[in-house]
């Protein structure tokens, strides 16, 4: 089973004094105000908690810190303040040599650049972390073999990397890290330089991968939509701090400030929302139960609109014991999807949707 890790107030601040500039910030003084005295803050007061076998998301813009964070939680960058734990292990404690055991057993990082060896087959480059540990060549290829497959790329590993797409290509640097079997992935912008398309397949890969591996994954994206379909919890990050952390519908139902919910204004929320967010826990009679549509907590915006538009009455939503919990009348999913015409017409046209847990 995978670890929980930890990050615990850390900062990264890159020029003098760092140890000063902490001290600075923790007393109030602001990014800006380092800034024009040479010191650049990169993350501040960065704390959280990912549990094992859960996807967690850093989301931000460009200069945002959430590489730089990324890169603290494996111990290529060390902190100016704060720690790091997995497993139960204080990695900020540890020396240069324990660090490298760790990268090479415990934490495996998939790169933006696919960062493959052209000199290498595709099967030598997904062994490439096992011949670090010093696994005998016919157990890492062995190994690398079964990743491959895993990854959808079986009957390739003769080939050589330039003789692969970009998606497949960035499948040999999923299947190089799960083939050394570390319970945590870190994935720093890993879809981000592949087409539209790929990088949709590759996140259905990665959601299928983790129905069945269930490894602790830490995904770092710029990309609002991808961090709302990978995400079970999502942080936002600005200016180097943590502004919310959630899961997709806690940051689209209640953002916790401006910035967030002006980040959130162009999404597409009928592929993230659930019944469970939607539904009016405090209308459960007779109304939400005749007919035979009904839902779960956790059935998908979409799939309740397609049975609103099926029925002249609200949807009632059961749980596991199937009894009412609440309903979803069809002007609250019109709302929800921020449609002030009052119409029906957003359920009349179900679309492709994530299922979610529920809230």
């Amino acid at each position: 089973m995978s670890s929980r890790l930890e990050a615990d107030h850390l900062y990264k601040v890159f020029g003098r004094r760092p140890d000063e500039a902490v001290d600075r910030l923790r007393a109030g003084a602001d990014r800006e105000e380092l800034r024009a005295d040479g010191t650049t803050a990169a993350v501040i007061d960065a704390s959280f908690t990912v549990e094992p076998g859960q996807i967690f998301v850093v989301m931000g813009l460009s200069g945002s810190g959430k590489s730089t964070l990324l890169r603290m939680l494996n111990g290529l960058l060390e902190p100016t303040a704060g720690t790091v734990r997995f497993d139960g292990q204080d990695l900020t404690a540890l020396g240069d040599r324990e660090l490298r055991a760790v990268r090479a057993r415990k934490i495996s990082m998939v790169f933006q650049h696919f960062a493959l060896f052209p000199h290498r087959s595709v099967l030598e480059n997904a062994a490439y972390g096992l011949a670090v540990q010093g696994v005998p060549r016919a157990e890492r290829e062995r190994r690398a073999g079964e990743a491959l497959a895993l990854c959808g790329l079986a009957g390739w590993e003769k080939s050589w990397p330039d003789e692969l797409s970009g998606g497949m290509q960035q499948r040999v640097g999923l299947a190089r890290a799960l083939a050394t079997d570390a319970d945590l992935l870190l994935m720093d912008e890993s879809f981000s330089a592949l087409d539209p398309l790929i990088r949709r397949d590759m996140q259905d890969q990665l959601l299928t991968l983790q129905q069945t591996l269930k490894k602790t994954i830490v995904f770092i994206t710029h990309d609002l939509n991808e961090a709302m379909r990978l995400g079970d919890r999502i942080a936002v990050m600005r200016d180097g701090r943590i502004v919310q952390t959630g899961t997709a519908e806690d940051i689209l139902l209640r953002p916790a400030n401006d910035y967030v919910a002006s980040f959130i204004q162009d999404v597409d929320r009928s592929r993230v929302l659930t019944a469970a967010a939607v539904m009016d826990t405090e209308l459960r009679g007779d109304e939400g139960t005749c007919g035979c549509e009904t839902a779960t907590p956790d059935t998908p915006f979409t799939e309740l609109c397609a049975m609103s538009a099926r029925v002249p009455h609200p949807v009632a939503v059961l749980d596991a014991g199937r009894e009412v919990v609440g309903v979803v009348p069809r002007q609250r999913l019109v709302g929800f999807l921020g449609d002030e015409t009052g119409g029906p017409a957003p359920c009349d046209s179900p679309r492709e949707g994530k299922v979610t847990a529920g809230a």
